[in-house]
This record gives C-alpha cells, sequence and structure tokens, in this order.
C-alpha cells in the first residue's frame, strides 16, 4: 500500500474539469437516474446509487437537482437508457475505454466511431483493450484530508486494497464489491469524500510525447463532449512539462 500516483496525470490532466456545468450535470443525473431505477432509490440501500450521488455532491450539484433525478426514476417517466463500453486506440497506440449510457445504440456508436476516426483514433472490438485495465474502486480525498500515513491508517483499517498519495490528493483503491463499504468508512475516519467511483486502471502506461498529447487531448475531449459519454478512460501518462505546453 504505497506509490506515487500516476493516475491523476492519467485522468485528471490540467484543464479536464473545466466543463460545461449544464453538460456535466446531465450526465450526472443520467447516472443518479439508471442507478435508482435498477435498485432501491434510498443512496443507503443501493451501493451504485450512493455512488452516483456522491459524484454528484463533489460536483456541487444542487440537492434538488440531486432528488429530481431520483424522483424521475421512481416516477415511471424515466427513459430507458442502455449501459455501453466501447474501446478503442488512439495516438501512440493509447488504449481508452469508452463507458456510456444511451437510448440510442445506434447514434452512439456511430458518434463514438466518427469522433475516434476524426481525431487520429481508431474504434476497436470489445474486449481489444479492457484486459490491460484492472476495474477497481476508486475513492478520492484532497491532501488537506490528512497527512499520506494518516490516511494510509485509515485506508487499512476500512479494508482498502492500495493507497497512492501525493501533493494533490489521495487515491485509495478497491475491489469493485467492497467499495460501498470501505467509502463509508472512510467517510467516518476522514470525513466526505472528494469522489467515489468505479474506474479502470491502467496495468501499464504509454508515456506521451507534445504531439502525440496534443492529438490525444483533442480526441477525448470530443469523446467527453458527446451527450451519450459518461466517462473516458485511457493508459496514457504525460510529463508535466508536455502537460503544460499542450493544457
Amino acid at each position: 500500500m504505497a506509490g506515487h500516483s500516476k493516475f491523476k496525470n492519467i485522468m485528471h490532466r490540467k484543464g479536464a474539469q473545466d466543463k460545461k456545468r449544464s453538460a456535466m450535470f446531465s450526465k450526472l443525473s443520467r447516472e443518479i437516474t439508471v442507478a435508482a431505477k435498477m435498485g432501491a432509490p434510498d443512496p443507503d440501500m443501493n451501493p451504485r446509487l450512493r455512488v452516483a450521488v456522491l459524484a454528484a455532491k463533489a460536483q456541487s450539484m444542487p440537492k434538488d437537482n440531486i432528488q429530481r433525478a431520483i424522483d424521475k426514476a421512481t416516477g415511471g417517466d424515466a427513459e430507458n437508457y442502455e449501459e455501453l463500453r466501447y474501446e478503442g486506440f488512439g495516438p501512440a497506440g493509447v488504449s481508452l475505454i469508452v463507458e456510456a449510457l444511451t437510448d440510442n445504440r445506434n447514434r452512439t456508436v456511430t458518434n463514438v466511431r466518427t469522433i475516434f476516426s476524426k481525431n487520429g483514433g481508431n474504434l476497436g472490438a470489445p474486449g481489444s483493450v479492457s484486459h490491460g485495465f484492472d476495474r477497481l474502486g476508486l475513492i478520492t480525498y484532497p491532501a488537506g484530508a490528512g497527512s499520506a500515513d494518516d490516511v494510509l491508517e485509515a485506508a487499512i483499517d476500512a479494508g482498502a486494497d492500495d493507497v497512492e498519495s501525493d501533493d494533490e490528493g489521495h487515491e485509495i483503491w478497491t475491489s469493485v464489491d467492497n467499495l460501498h463499504g470501505v467509502a463509508k468508512s472512510l467517510e467516518a475516519a476522514l470525513g466526505e469524500p472528494e469522489s467515489v467511483k468505479l474506474a479502470w486502471r491502467p496495468q501499464n502506461s504509454v508515456e506521451l510525447g507534445e504531439d502525440d498529447a496534443a492529438q490525444l487531448i483533442k480526441l477525448v475531449d470530443a469523446l467527453e463532449d458527446d451527450d451519450d459519454v459518461q466517462t473516458v478512460w485511457g493508459n496514457y501518462e504525460m510529463s508535466d512539462e508536455v502537460m503544460e505546453k499542450v493544457a
């Protein structure tokens, strides 16, 4: 349980959070509605819904919006969203996993394929890259939540599998099945987390130079801008120098 985190560099490059709030809230609401429809409308009884609500709170989504998204699932007027996963390749052979929630499979696959082809990538077959990732739970805390030793101790007590801390914050990794329980235990010890989510953690990373990094950022940004795409995961890594140049 130790090590310097590379995950922020992969998924939280500079400027990644500069999204339109309305589009972000729409995607968060969609996940909340789907989670509430699939299980109980009570976050304490529905682990997936609790994760979705925590993610919304981390983005300062108003409580009224969260409740409306839950009520939409129980009111019988919610769209029937389908969960889809696409796998593909970006510049320099980077592996990408794209998670989507859609009410029109044909529209979504067409859009995703077009975005890949227009931005130097290729959409692959199912399973073409996911074998290089581990499906895990990820809980993040800001640096101010505690020292690396304090967070490590709390994570061990909570039953987490791995912890990575640096000056930007702390990442606690768990199995998918233990995510809900570990998050609740950590909340009691460290307070409310910055985020709680299911993640694809790459087993190996590809170090990108400036040109490939710039092209990849265009590809990832285009994917994330699609209304049906919820999350994009990748196995790329950029040095601080490259990030400064391409951000």
